[in-house]
């Protein structure tokens, strides 16, 4: 057997260090440029070398900066470099390779884009991250079944162009071009959730590399029924499980078919409960509504002004329908005089694609529009879901915690889901900024609580919402949760420090 490893970093001391980052005079908070660099790999020349065997010299790398490059995603998190990065060709090889680190007791971290938001890819304690983009074949495309079976490596975008010409389109648009299965990991959402729904239920079949190299269907070898009630859930579980319980080495998604005739519009309102309440009764009155999503005045003034567009600084609502061409007429005269009853302003329809892609552009560039607004600080971004009933009245109340907590933090959500978040810009390097951040996220995640919601809808547990966790789901839930980790990954291999 080889000797795979020194003693591995353990949890406890990362842990210590990501928590003294939120703290008044930390010196942790200097690391957020990947603060982990300067420590030496922990995994033997041999257990090195075993990797490279299975993978080839090319497809292994214990470089410094492609380390760091694994070792964080968007987020605020300290970034944690692995210990080597290694480039799987073909799931055999995932199987190979997870196979050897069971045995080695190696953590082992999935990879996919990076562009996650909760540090889902931070390697807390060492380890091997597997980067999965390398393996990007669209292995099976059923326009009949409307579904397609992808790889890790393939994108949204790319599997979007891919579907052209085919009268198909995967929906789930979480903004960012991520990874398919890194999508289907954290279980993302995003602007058409509202319609088409999440990642859960566009995903019909899982092909799963388990934690010590066996393969898992979670629906059973090349099925793709549209619905099951056959034993457990397996693909639900794998959806959402941010990589600690498996490698998703293949997804088989659900595809939908393109609409005859799209129209976007952007209104404005005299404030934020307007905006809201127009939210919900566009909802209630059934309008089948695509995407609607909203800015406060802070993000609306601060979209304009990055995208040339120039917004009114007010409360601003983006909608989107979806239909034939007759439908969407009476769609449209349904949402103008729902807005028109909310105080809204009147509606001009954008529907040539130039002009709907234009004004999607502005509202998916709002990270970079909010960041805009304190240059040289860091962004946080929120992450609460609550039941539509209760979104005016927690909106409203975010808003005014917002401004008594002197924060810079302009809100963006898919509103209509019940799904929002605040973009906290603010300098890290101050101590005590810092904290006013850190002790508004809790009172944000636990006001969506309390109202019925969740203190994440859409970017995952990772790192930073552990605590949250428990609160909504109580101990039996976790419990439950440490259960399941258990049996699939007794010994805490994959991913370990995330969600539990």
């Amino acid at each position: 057997m080889v000797n795979a490893v020194t003693p591995l970093r353990q949890d406890t001391a990362w842990e210590h260090e990501h928590r003294q980052w939120w703290e008044p005079g930390s010196s942790a908070r200097d690391t957020l440029a990947c603060g982990w660099s300067h420590l030496k790999p922990s995994l033997s020349p041999d257990f090195v070398e075993t990797l490279r065997a299975v993978v080839g010299a090319p497809n292994v790398s214990t470089a410094t900066a492609v380390r760091e490059q694994h070792g964080h995603d968007e987020s605020m998190h300290p970034c944690a470099p692995p210990d080597v990065v290694v480039w799987p060709q073909a799931v055999g090889q995932v199987q190979e390779l997870a196979a050897l680190c069971h045995r080695c007791r190696v953590p082992m971290v999935p990879f996919g884009t990076g562009t996650g938001l909760e540090g889902g890819v931070n390697a807390v304690q060492g380890g091997v991250c597997f980067d999965l983009s390398r393996m990007d074949a669209i292995a099976e495309l059923s326009l009949e079944d409307f579904s397609v079976t992808v790889e890790p490596g393939v994108t949204r975008k790319a599997l979007n162009k891919h579907l052209r010409g085919t009268g198909l389109w995967f929906p789930v648009d979480p903004g960012a071009d991520a990874s398919l299965c890194g999508m289907a990991a954290t279980g993302a959402s995003g602007t058409n959730a509202v319609r088409y729904g999440t990642m859960r239920p566009n995903v019909l079949n899982l092909r799963v590399v388990l934690p010590d190299g066996r393969l898992l269907h979670t629906a059973g070898p090349g099925r793709q029924p549209r619905k099951r009630a056959a034993g457990y859930d397996l693909t639900s579980l794998f959806v959402g499980s941010e990589g600690t319980l498996g490698f998703l080495t293949q997804a088989t998604l659900r595809l939908h078919p393109l609409p005859e005739a799209t129209a976007v519009t952007v209104t404005s309102f005299p404030s934020v409960g307007a905006a809201v309440a127009c939210t919900v009764h566009v909802l209630q009155a059934a309008v089948p509504v695509a995407r609607i999503e909203f800015l406060d005045e802070v993000m609306a003034d601060a979209c304009g002004r990055f995208s040339g567009m120039g917004l009114p600084a007010a409360a601003t609502l983006l909608l989107e329908l979806h239909g034939s061409r007759r439908s969407l007429a009476e769609q449209q005269q349904q949402t103008e005089e729902i807005v028109r009853q909310n105080g809204g302003s009147s509606l001009a329809w954008a529907e040539g694609l130039e002009e709907r892609e234009q004004l999607w552009s502005m509202r998916h560039n709002a990270w970079y529009a909010a960041l805009a607004l304190r240059p040289g600080c860091q962004g946080y971004s929120t992450d609460v879901c609550v039941p539509i009933s209760r979104l005016p009245d927690v909106v409203v109340e975010t808003k005014q915690d917002l401004q008594a907590s002197g924060l810079t933090g302009p809100m963006v959500g898919h509103v209509g889901d019940g799904n929002f978040h605040c973009i906290l810009v603010f300098n890290s390097h101050d101590p005590e900024e810092a904290q006013r951040v850190h002790a508004f996220t809790q009172r944000l995640g636990r006001r969506a609580m309390a109202a019925g919601g969740t203190c994440t809808g859409e970017h995952g547990v990772g790192l930073g919402k552990r605590a949250l966790l428990q609160e909504e789901l109580g101990q039996e839930g976790l419990d439950t949760l440490r259960s399941i980790k258990a049996a699939l990954d007794p010994h805490n291999l994959m991913n370990p420090g995330k969600v539990l």
